[in-house]
């Protein structure tokens, strides 16, 4: 494949979108939600060709799930779109103007990255959010789906192709890869002359490391989602089994589903019989220490590896701490910066578990769940990076931009 003639189209793609007007960029946008509309039989068809090879394949029920489409989840790309176009456009945008005492002006511009590869595996709903951040953002995309989300990932591009030249853009403005090659990612990230500016990687903890160590380009990242749950001395029953229960149960194979539950010892003896027995209706092992297991007589002894292992499946591990100081300093050790909630009455408490624990995010009574660019009026997020440079937590359009110096003078030259 002449991976080098697509790397050309985004570099032309890239100069126009860059300029394109907001309006230009919506009714684009507008363009591929309508496509979508009309062909949504043809991409549930696709995804149902690849449901049933991953079934043969005997993959996961994890990695099935993530792959699946279905009206709901199509319509739900749909209002991510819709969303997008009713974000701020933030390309162009001028802040912190300051008057110097030369008489020059000075202040900073917000611009797209250029190019930006995204490669990703199962979540075909990837491909219409990356595509709709990128654009809307100035960007031009790259994007490279895995082979088992192939023929969705090939029936949303007829779409997304459709709506760009409705609106009289350039269709290489987002190109999405013909091929699942792993040729085609080495083309991306790497060689004398990579095809993109910046790569974002989604998916398994192998894919991720592996672009970050082959990457001759910025990477936007994160390698696991092990995220916490920390229940305080001052907390309320009810309030935390709920937020534990959704934490947790809600969806297992997202890197935001909580997989490990520090628990308070001034709440422990109320809490966890309770939480046993919901544990016991979604049928989700626990892995606890020596207090949990005392309790919970169907918990498994905890091992130090259970204590960083993303689990992405009905298991969760459990710890019963002594202090909030105690649980921050376990997440810290043993979390990846993803997100981590505390439930507690206590504002004191609270701020103390904020501004301590390092994570992308972090969340006070609610679920872990809403660690998510929708949620937070992002728009479809384009992933989430634990990363401390350039951005971090989910990326929005914001993330996907950079920003310059702009100076205006009327005449002035320096002395």
């Amino acid at each position: 494949m002449d991976y080098r003639h697509i790397a050309d189209r985004a570099l032309a793609a890239r100069d126009v979108i860059a300029i394109a007007s907001t309006s230009k960029k919506n009714d684009a946008l507008l363009a591929i939600r309508d496509s979508m509309i009309a062909n949504q039989k043809q991409i549930l068809a696709a995804n149902s060709r690849d449901l049933q090879a991953g079934q043969k394949q005997a993959l996961d029920e994890a990695l099935l799930d993530r792959l699946q489409l279905n009206e709901e989840r199509i319509d739900a790309m749909i209002r991510g779109v819709e969303q997008i176009v009713s974000l701020p456009d933030p390309v162009g945008e001028i802040s912190h103007v300051t008057k110097k005492s030369s008489g020059i002006e000075v202040g900073l511009m917000r611009q797209p990255l250029g190019v930006i590869g995204i490669i990703y595996e199962s979540r075909p709903n990837v491909t219409i959010d990356a595509a709709a951040l990128c654009l809307k953002s100035g960007n031009a995309s790259v994007l490279r789906g895995g082979r088992e989300a192939f023929h969705s990932n090939q029936a949303i591009a007829v779409c997304i192709e459709t709506g760009l030249r409705a609106a009289g853009l350039p269709d290489a403005c987002v190109q999405i890869a013909p091929t699942a090659d792993r040729d085609f990612v080495g083309a991306m990230i790497g060689g004398e002359d990579p095809m993109c500016d910046v790569i974002i990687p989604r998916g398994g903890k192998g894919l991720i490391e592996r672009v970050a160590k082959d990457a001759r380009v910025p990477v936007i990242k994160h390698l696991d989602g092990n995220c916490h749950v920390y229940i305080d001395a001052e907390s309320d029953t009810a309030t935390s089994l709920r937020i534990l229960e959704n934490s947790k149960t809600h969806r297992y194979g997202v890197c935001n589903a909580a997989e490990s539950f520090l628990i308070h010892e001034a709440v422990a003896d109320v809490l966890l019989p309770e939480l046993s027995e919901l544990l016991e209706q979604y049928e989700v092992e626990v892995r606890g220490c020596e207090i949990v297991c005392s309790v919970i007589s169907s918990a498994r002894e905890a091992h130090e590896e259970d204590w960083y292992e993303e689990y992405l499946g009905p298991i969760v591990a459990i710890k019963v701490v002594q202090s909030v100081e105690e649980a921050i300093r376990h997440i810290n050790t043993y979390g990846s910066h993803h997100t981590d909630a505390i439930v507690s009455k206590s504002y004191r408490t609270i701020r103390q578990f904020m501004r301590a624990v390092d994570s992308s995010s972090v969340i006070a009574n609610a679920s872990t769940r809403f660690a998510d660019g929708f949620e937070y009026g992002l728009g479809a997020e384009i992933g989430i990076s634990t990363d401390r440079i350039h951005v971090r937590g989910p990326v929005g359009l914001e993330g996907l931009t950079n920003q310059k110096w702009i100076v205006f003078g009327e005449g002035q030259v320096r002395r």
